[in-house]
């Protein structure tokens, strides 16, 4: 018979010595249910917030309609698979001033919702500023979920980057863990793999973790379901597939000199692709062995400079954003590379989608919402009116299927509307002046 335990340390630290196993086999046992380390009680709730810089050209963004019966505009195309499960928001605004230029402040107060403190980084033609003055959403509904027991997890949350510079200024930082302290993403799978995983020293000795786990996963396999094993068994296989890919990926970097690049970018323009992929799928698979119920997906940064050869833009994604509307070749340049970001939503959603809920019922999409957003509405206005919001997955139980338009709406109410959905219910966040009219209401 399989052993339930209770979800404790203790009990995981007794399991996994009267087992006789290493901590090492941990992150593959976190969820299994027949061993009471996955928090089975209630449904599962995930988060993810997902950015993208420079604003979006709205005449191929937004839908014209409002309600269930809508178009989707070219660069929010690669949503049609999932349509029905889409939320579309047009009216959102970052009302918050003060200190910095737009960049920053849509960066930096975009999760916060507050003001950014006073400071010598130095953006456009308005004052310098520095760091944002309160935590973000994600790490405010983090805290909330890792005090109770049914609902922490061994992270918590998860940080992802794709081409993030190695640098720490308010254009870079979307994240914060309070005032003052903005987290960096792991924008390294091989870093966001060890993190996960426990052992990755480097990309040239690569060895399989699966191997040195043997004897102890065939421990655990004796004494779960055989539902679990099953588990088990994806999990491995999913970390397989993962050592295989990132080995792969090592030799083809290895197979030629090294180009001279600016110093401080972590990883080669071109492979933007291959890396947004591994991180997605290391994402997802945090997610199915319950790693984490919040995540956020930063690629680039405000001001992004990505050169998106692969779609036939060879032009900096920044530079091509302040461009005037009348440049239609620019227009449609910009067109191509969010409808790019776009299709790593839907890569994300389908993986989601096609990954089963363990130890529950649907898929990991059923109880996942992504967040799509950007620091501005417009690039070359750098507009903080109509903010990009576009939500994606059932995790949140608001009425999808939608495209909404409201009337210059704090992006505030949507924050608190995301907590909630997450059953955290407060009635403030951010600048308490602009969260006067509640809960924006999704449902």
């Amino acid at each position: 018979m399989p052993r339930i335990i209770s979800n404790s340390s203790t009990s995981r630290r007794e399991f996994l010595r009267d087992l006789g196993i290493g901590a090492a086999a941990l992150p593959f046992v976190l969820n299994l249910p027949s061993l009471g380390f996955a928090n089975q009680g209630a449904r599962k709730k995930r988060l993810v917030i997902m950015f993208s810089p420079n604003g979006v050209i709205p005449s191929a963004f937004w839908p014209d309609e409002e309600g269930t019966k809508f178009t989707l505009k070219e660069s929010l195309k690669p949503l049609e698979p999932f349509k029905n499960r889409t939320l579309i928001l047009h009216g959102v605004c970052d009302k918050l001033r003060g200190d910095g230029d737009n960049h920053m402040r849509g960066m930096g107060c975009l999760l916060t919702g507050i003001e950014l403190f006073p400071g010598n980084i130095q953006g456009g033609s308005d004052t310098p500023a520095g760091w944002a003055r309160g935590l973000s959403i994600d790490q405010e509904i983090r805290n909330k979920l890792q005090r109770t027991a049914s609902t922490r997890t061994r992270f918590g949350s998860l940080e992802f980057g794709v081409m993030v510079p190695d640098r720490a200024d308010t254009w870079s930082r979307m994240v914060y863990a309070g005032p003052n302290k903005p987290l960096a993403p792991i924008d390294d799978p091989y870093q966001m793999f060890n993190k996960l995983y426990g052992r990755m020293k480097d990309q040239e000795s690569l060895k399989s973790i699966l191997d040195e786990l043997k004897e102890d996963l065939g421990k655990v396999r004796s004494v779960v379901s055989a539902e679990d094993r099953q588990l088990l068994d994806e999990h491995a296989t999913f970390v397989r597939e993962m050592e295989q890919e990132l080995k792969d990926q090592a030799s083809r970097d290895n197979s030629h000199p090294v180009p001279e690049i600016e110093p401080g970018v972590r990883h080669a323009n071109d492979q933007m692709p291959k890396l947004s992929k591994m991180q997605i799928d290391l994402m997802v698979g945090a997610f199915a062995a319950d790693f984490a119920r919040v995540a956020t997906l930063q690629y680039t940064n405000s001001v992004g400079q990505a050169r998106m050869k692969w779609v036939g833009v060879n032009e900096s994604h920044h530079e091509l954003s302040h461009h005037p509307d009348s440049n239609k070749k620019s227009q449609e340049s910009l067109t191509k590379i969010n409808r790019w970001y776009c299709e790593q939503l839907a890569y994300l959603a389908r993986r989601l989608a096609d990954t089963p809920e363990p130890g529950g019922g649907g898929s990991l999409l059923d109880n996942t919402t992504i967040v799509w957003t950007n620091e501005l509405g417009k690039g070359n206005s750098h507009t903080l009116d109509d903010i990009p919001f576009v939500l994606v997955g059932n995790g949140l139980d608001f009425k999808m299927g939608r495209s909404l338009k409201f009337r210059k709406v704090p992006h505030n109410r949507l924050l608190l509307a995301l907590a909630n959905g997450m059953g955290h219910h407060i009635e403030k966040f951010g600048n308490p002046n602009l969260c006067g009219d509640g809960v924006l209401s999704l449902s």
